[in-house]
């Protein structure tokens, strides 16, 4: 029988387990289940003999793919899957897929949770300012930075959105105003969120050039990965302007110093949690589930995100 293995460090809330199991049961597979494993030779054991795996933010590397003789797919639970080595999983002919748009929604709600926190001089009482009439800039437009802009108009925020593989009139249609350069809309924005991928192309690419262009009041909310934001460049707004706050969903390397330093300007939530609702867990591992029986019986490769295996 196909076996289809939930490698979960932090697990699937149990409503979304429930889906899983029964996407994978009624399709004839066998579910098995590894929640809140605490050791990778766990993972590298338990992907022995199974056909599929569903992760979220687990390591799957080489050492892992070598474990995993008989793995066909492995499906990211989420949008992100830079925990996956894709050139590992290529060579060994094991098909990598994301979830995208599971769990945008949510993470477009903890952009505006940090927001409002951060405006509001983290809730301690001093008087804070409104996001209403503030210039809101999205880099980039894919599915969270479309529903960050669809929440932003509900505070009657001025949006802009800079996207290189997003057509401008498709951002236009939208009501919000496409700019052609990462230049202009730091430029022109004082409150940036960021929703790009750490890749080759944008590691460290939100420098200090980007960030000391930024207008008076400068907020800077991350909820993507902390690769794309250059530290050096961080550490140098901090001590340069007193204006200048980075909320973000992930801790940089230099997080305990920054919050020593800057209390009042800087945040980080103790774990990532831009993903963290039951709707996301549902949708999210239900979709995985659905592509993973697609993929085996059909062939069907549309979210693909490594080379043709």
């Amino acid at each position: 029988m196909t076996k289809v293995l939930v490698a979960t460090d932090k697990p699937f809330a149990a409503i979304a387990v429930k889906g899983i199991r029964e996407v994978i049961e009624n399709a004839g597979m066998e579910l098995v289940l590894l929640e809140k494993y605490t050791a990778k030779g766990q993972l590298t054991e338990a992907v022995k003999e199974v056909d599929a795996v569903i992760i979220r933010s687990d390591i799957f590397d080489a050492e892992v793919l070598d474990a995993a003789q008989q793995l066909k797919i492995v499906v990211r639970a989420g949008a992100g899957y830079d925990n996956v080595d894709l050139d590992a999983a290529t060579a060994r002919k094991v098909c990598v897929m994301n979830t995208p748009g599971q769990n945008s929604n949510a993470v477009a709600e903890l952009v505006f949770g940090l927001l409002v926190y951060g405006v509001r001089g983290f809730f301690r009482g001093d008087s804070g300012t409104e996001l209403k009439g503030k210039k809101l800039g999205i880099l980039a437009y894919g599915n969270v930075g479309r529903n960050v802009g669809r929440v932003a108009k509900g505070f009657g925020m001025e949006i802009y959105a800079f996207d290189p593989y997003t057509a401008a009139q498709i951002i236009e249609n939208d009501g919000v105003k496409a700019v052609a350069t990462m230049e202009e809309l730091f430029t022109a924005c004082p409150v940036v969120s960021l929703h790009i991928p750490a890749t080759a192309e944008t590691r460290k690419v939100v420098n200090y050039a980007l960030l000391s262009a930024m207008p008076q009041g400068a907020i800077v909310v991350n909820t993507a990965r902390k690769e794309v934001v250059d530290e050096t460049s961080l550490r140098r707004m901090f001590e340069e302007r007193s204006d200048f706050k980075y909320l973000s969903d992930i801790k940089p390397d230099i997080d305990a110093e920054l919050a020593a330093k800057y209390p009042d300007r800087y945040f980080a939530t103790p774990k990532k949690t831009g993903a963290q609702t039951a709707e996301a867990n549902i949708n999210a591992g239900i979709a995985a589930a659905k592509q993973i029986v697609d993929f085996l019986r059909n062939g069907n490769t549309q979210f693909q995100v490594n080379q043709s295996v």
